[in-house]
């Protein structure tokens, strides 16, 4: 049976072009990548990754080389099976978890945890000459996808401009930041995009954490008008019972998840905050085995799971699983490095067929352009 061998860990500074700016972490002028590869003793290799907004990557790419890497090396590579699922990779998660949860559960740790859970799946997939999305046998042919825009400081004019530009690229779905100083500007921009994108269209809203629960109801009922697929993160992720308050109190379907770290918070936020989309990230959910963890919650809840950011990967993920909602098509272009990136088409993605997670980094490029 195969066992790691080694573990190499990576640190990327990549630029970002634009205006990129949202209401609680203001202008977005470079995000950081780390990867980890895992090395077989069969000579496979598997890489994985998380991604920060330009905090913290120095941080986890430490810890992981530091503190978790050393407990993996010489353990067997998990494998999928038909009786027990992916039973090994939850029995893997839970062991890094253990490794390091006293001084990071969630926060750093999951980051941690997540790129290398990512890149034990892609070696592990890669030996049983597996692409992801045919681990479960309910291949998704098609994902739909949203483009995610960060755009909160662009005027009216310049963000109507650049989602015309998305429109034309194939995206059929669109989400705007909002939390302006004023919100009747967030809501005229809704207003804007709504006639922009047509009656019918997929439209959401994300105010990033940054509204007091009373604001954001006002600001939902005000909107309730043009039909806004859901209201994204309107308060502190922390505080379930406002994300309660606030679902009650709007027909708006209220979303969270990019900012929750484990599946149990994911768990909190279903039966106490009412939540009604779930959006989970394989970087900061503990990897791809917290993903699927994720993705189960909402099953047995009747819901379906939707994702944040790293679309060159979590097309493959959500293409896996029989509940897929819809991958985010985010703004930071982790795509751009890497050798097979996911085109939009009538603003649906395909996941790869290649095995392991359908995700090989041109690591040439990101050498040239690390800042």
């Amino acid at each position: 049976m195969s066992k790691i061998s080694d573990i190499k860990v990576d640190y990327y500074k990549l630029p970002l072009i634009g205006n990129l700016v949202d209401a609680l972490h203001g202008r977005h002028d470079y995000f950081e990548v780390v990867l980890a590869t895992v090395i077989t003793s069969e000579g496979t290799k598997g890489v994985g990754y998380t991604y920060t907004g330009g905090i913290g990557g120095i941080a986890i790419a430490k810890m992981l080389e530091i503190d978790l890497a050393p407990k993996m090396i010489g353990k067997e590579l998990p494998r999928i099976s038909k009786h027990f699922g992916y039973e090994e990779f939850r029995q893997m998660n839970l062991d890094m978890n253990n490794a390091i949860h006293y001084v990071a559960r969630g926060g750093i740790a999951s980051f941690v945890i997540s790129a290398l859970d990512i890149a034990i799946w892609d070696a592990s997939l890669k030996e049983a000459n597996l692409a992801i999305a045919d681990v479960f046998g309910t291949r998704q042919s098609t994902v739909k996808t949203y483009h995610g825009g960060i755009d909160l400081m662009l005027t009216e004019k310049e963000l109507l401009e650049s989602l015309d530009v998305k429109l034309k690229e194939g995206h059929t779905r669109v989400k705007i930041k909002v939390g302006r100083e004023n919100l009747v500007e967030d809501i005229d921009r809704v207003e804007a995009v709504r006639k922009l994108v047509g009656k019918d269209a997929w439209f959401a809203v994300d105010a990033n954490m940054v509204m007091h629960p009373d604001t954001a109801i006002r600001f939902a009922q005000n909107i309730e008008k043009y039909d806004i697929a859901w209201f994204e993160e309107p308060t502190n992720p922390d505080k379930y019972k406002d994300y309660a308050k606030i679902s009650e109190n709007t027909i708006i379907p209220i979303a969270m998840g990019e900012n929750l770290h484990t599946a149990y918070e994911h768990e909190l936020a279903f039966d106490i905050g009412k939540v009604s989309e779930i959006i989970p990230d394989c970087s900061n959910v503990c990897g791809i085995t917290g993903f699927f963890d994720v993705a189960h919650l909402a099953k047995v809840r009747g819901r379906n799971v939707n994702s944040h950011g790293m679309q060159e990967l979590h097309v493959n993920v959500l293409g896996a699983v029989d509940n897929p909602g819809l991958v985010e098509y985010h703004s930071f272009p982790i795509y751009l490095y890497t050798n097979e990136p996911r085109i939009v088409k009538g603003g649906d993605l395909v996941p790869s067929k290649i095995p392991g997670t359908g995700v090989s980094f041109n690591f040439e490029k990101m050498e040239k352009e690390k800042q």
